[in-house]
């Protein structure tokens, strides 16, 4: 499967482009403590991961899944 988002895309370009994703974003905000979309929407994917401690290729899958909804 090829991937449509990439750890290089801001918060803001996978939001904008696949709506499904704000959930996604949501559910993640639980595990970094604050709301990343309001926090961190012009940090790449990668970024995100680094800052709140996420595992990146399960972002990258759970907002995959999403975007493909």
């Amino acid at each position: 499967m090829t991937r449509k988002i990439t750890p290089q895309l801001t918060v803001l370009d996978v939001v904008a482009k696949y709506r499904p994703t704000e959930q996604v974003f949501r559910e993640y905000d639980k595990l970094a403590g604050e709301c990343i979309c309001c926090q961190s929407l012009f940090c790449t994917l990668e970024e995100v991961a680094q800052k709140y401690g996420i595992e990146l290729n399960k972002l990258l899958a759970d907002l995959d899944k999403a975007a493909a909804e």
